[in-house]
């Protein structure tokens, strides 16, 4: 009962997804020598199967849609038998449903994800904060580990 209310309220947030796609994903000639410039990035440790993702920018002027980064990892993580997923959003300073409907439904439709010890957040004093949406709802669709980094 709990995975189809999740389900519901992601078909909800569904509509917010962008039909239209941008540029390609971002390349080295695209960012430039612009060291301010970040990019969406993921890896995968095959030892561990674990899955590292770093979000640092939701909008896509430079690069990739942030949907279809979600849902190239996703793809990619599934192809390669991941069992968690770890997720830095120490590097964006705010949240949407750009971001939230994607990591949501990529993480509620994939149990291993969704249970305990299956994912990890990280985030800082400039990432979202627990009282909003997104953390709220893989709170409660998932059982997150959130980890709080300090400023260095």
């Amino acid at each position: 009962m709990k995975t189809l209310k999740a389900c519901l309220i992601l078909l909800t947030f569904g509509c917010a997804e962008p039909t239209l796609t941008g540029p390609a994903v971002a390349t080295r000639a695209d960012v430039g020598n612009a060291a301010a410039t970040q990019v969406n990035s993921f890896s995968i440790k095959a030892g561990n199967r674990t899955v590292y993702v770093k979000v640092a920018q939701v909008r896509s002027e430079n690069g990739e849609p942030i949907h279809a980064f979600m849902r190239r990892m996703f793809e990619t993580a599934d192809s390669a038998g991941a069992q968690r997923l770890a997720i830095d959003l120490r590097s964006i300073s705010g949240i949407d449903s750009r971001l939230a409907v994607p990591l949501i439904t990529g993480i509620v439709t994939r149990e291993r994800f969704a249970r305990a010890g299956g994912l990890v957040v990280f985030v800082g004093d400039d990432s979202f904060s627990a009282r909003q949406s997104a953390a709220k709802l893989l709170q409660k669709y998932a059982h997150p580990i959130f980890v709080r980094t300090l400023p260095q």
